[in-house]
């Protein structure tokens, strides 16, 4: 399966690739960034430094949106540090993204492609909303995004970060009659590290440690404010239901996202039990086989270790 992943490096982020690199049964054709977690600058730059520790600079890096496309930029700063992967430290990139942007890339690397492209964002939607502006879905098979939530917010009581981030392209994407995939909170908060999960991490060799070593940061914020012992691979999740789609449950939903709120800006409102005639553009993620999900993580970690 072609895919494209769009993301904002992040500790998620950051495993979510070292995944999808380590998986045959996704062909990665490029990794697109935007703001997110930290800034444009800092996130391409940890793209970039991913995979040059994977050895893969054969794969392109495209930088995209460094803002909203019209709200202010706010980026995760608090949950993911300066650089946006502190914790294991990572030399300076030698290799530079290309000169095309996100979307020019994206939209040229569907054009080109001998069967439609994935595309899996894990960060703000707004290069997603702008690819699909551009080529009207042509050439895109699906977009399975890491966002939005049924229940629960973790920027706001009401809303996730990458959905809150930027409302309109979520909006944007989940109206476009293009096959939506949403693995949301319900799904990733069910994905939480623990010891044992990082001893074995760490058992596999140096890439694993490096992913051990990202966790150990990304827990100090999830135990100081849900009390886990252990962090949610938010990221990887997405990745892991192209790999093996049994993993995640999803159900077919409407989903549409709140922008005038101001207490509910960027909820992602999931018609979960058909309150409303509005038809369903959606797989929504409700639950995910979590052992299932650690063991792939873990054997395919491996593999960039051998």
């Amino acid at each position: 399966m072609p895919i494209v992943l769009d993301c904002d490096p992040g500790h998620d982020d950051a495993i979510a690739l070292l995944l999808a690199l380590a998986s045959p049964e996704v062909e990665l054709l490029g990794v697109t960034t935007t703001y997110g977690n930290q800034t444009l600058e800092k996130t391409t730059a940890n793209a970039l430094r991913v995979l040059e520790l994977a050895g893969r600079t054969d794969v392109p890096v495209a930088a995209g949106a460094d803002r909203p496309l019209v709200r202010e930029l706010a980026v995760a700063a608090h949950v993911h540090g300066d650089s946006g992967l502190d914790g294991p430290v990572l030399p300076a990139p030698t290799t530079r993204p290309i000169e095309d942007d996100a979307v020019t890339f994206t939209a040229g690397v569907v054009a080109e492609a001998a069967i439609p492209v994935t595309l899996v964002p894990v960060g703000p939607l707004t290069n997603v909303a702008r690819v699909i502006e551009r080529t009207g879905g042509e050439g895109i098979e699906g977009i399975v995004l890491m966002g939005g939530a049924i229940a629960e917010g973790n920027v706001t009581p009401a809303a996730e970060f990458n959905a809150w981030a930027d409302p309109e392209a979520a909006q944007a994407v989940f109206a476009s009659g293009l096959p939506v995939t949403m693995i949301g909170l319900d799904v990733t908060h069910r994905a939480v590290t623990t010891p044992e999960i990082q001893g074995r991490l760490r058992s596999t060799g140096a890439i694993g440690t490096f992913v051990a070593d990202l966790v150990d940061f990304f827990t100090v914020y999830h135990r100081e404010t849900y009390g886990w012992d252990g962090a949610p691979i938010h990221d990887a999740v997405a990745v892991a239901s192209l790999i093996d789609p049994s993993l995640v449950t999803t159900t077919r939903c409407n989903v549409e996202v709140e922008l005038e709120s101001e207490l509910c800006r960027g909820r992602t409102v999931v018609d979960r039990w058909r309150r409303t005639d509005r038809p369903p553009n959606a797989h929504v993620g409700v639950d995910l086989d979590t052992a299932r999900f650690f063991s792939l993580l873990t054997e395919r970690i491996a593999r960039l270790d051998a």
